[in-house]
């Protein structure tokens, strides 16, 4: 049975997306699992059933849509980063789903980090062209995708352009979307008049950092973010967050 897909819990989280044929192969999972040695096959179907299991840092994750497996359809995206958003569709796609032994714990940072770490490793393979983070509907190149993820890797701040999407509205302010796969809330960011798309981009990413690292707010608060000043964090009903600039 295909493991990965027996509950919600197990669903997939992410995409790797691929400009031309044909896709990584089992082959191609082992050598590369044999080369770089920082994560391994635990488990192998066969090659016609197009996915394996991976073991990285104890934890397991089902990859599917390997070549001489069935196709995996393209996810749906809603947000790109690094890439023409008029671009075509890919020519295939992996999708990576937590192992089963990880059902409801797909939220937790270690770990989406543990995932992170090996999406940038898979990435290397074919190579490539994007990642898709699910949760956000969020396509982003997978140099950028990487280049993003490594200082968290390493201890720096959570990297939210490659894991939330950022939406403009009507009023020139941002909404969230992706936000509640970690904290269960989304934020929509309202403009003030002085500032700019970029400068209100930065407070929200900002923000993302900030709300990750508290988690979801219960009611009204003052945020204060490095570089950017404060913000004040209103609940709307209780998965919606109304935050405005001070």
């Amino acid at each position: 049975m295909d493991a990965s897909f027996r509950s919600d819990g197990c669903a997939p989280i992410a995409a790797l997306l691929y400009d031309a044929a044909p896709l990584p192969s089992l082959k191609d999972i082992l050598s590369e699992a044999e080369r770089s040695a920082t994560f391994a096959v635990s488990h192998q179907p066969s090659e016609a059933d197009g996915w394996v299991e991976i073991l990285r840092d104890g934890l397991t994750f089902d990859l599917h849509g390997l070549t001489g497996g069935p196709a995996q359809p393209l996810p749906q995206h809603r947000a790109t980063v690094g890439l023409d958003p008029s671009s075509g569709a890919a020519a295939g796609v992996l999708t990576l789903a937590p192992g089963p032994h990880l059902a409801g714990a797909q939220r937790l940072l270690p770990v989406i980090r543990v995932a992170a770490d090996l999406l940038t490793d898979l990435a290397r393979i074919g190579p490539a062209t994007a990642i898709l983070w699910l949760p956000a509907k969020l396509k982003v190149r997978a140099d950028l995708f990487e280049k993003a993820v490594r200082p968290w890797l390493q201890g720096g701040p959570f990297p939210a352009p490659a894991f939330v999407a950022l939406h403009a509205d009507a009023t020139g302010g941002l909404h969230s979307e992706g936000l509640n796969f970690l904290i269960e809330q989304e934020f929509s960011l309202s403009p003030v008049s002085s500032d700019g798309v970029m400068a209100l981009s930065r407070v929200a990413i900002r923000l993302i950092d900030w709300l990750v690292a508290h988690g979801p707010i219960s009611s009204s608060t003052e945020a204060v973010l490095a570089g950017t000043g404060a913000v004040f964090l209103e609940v709307q009903e209780s998965r919606r967050i109304l935050a405005r600039c001070k």
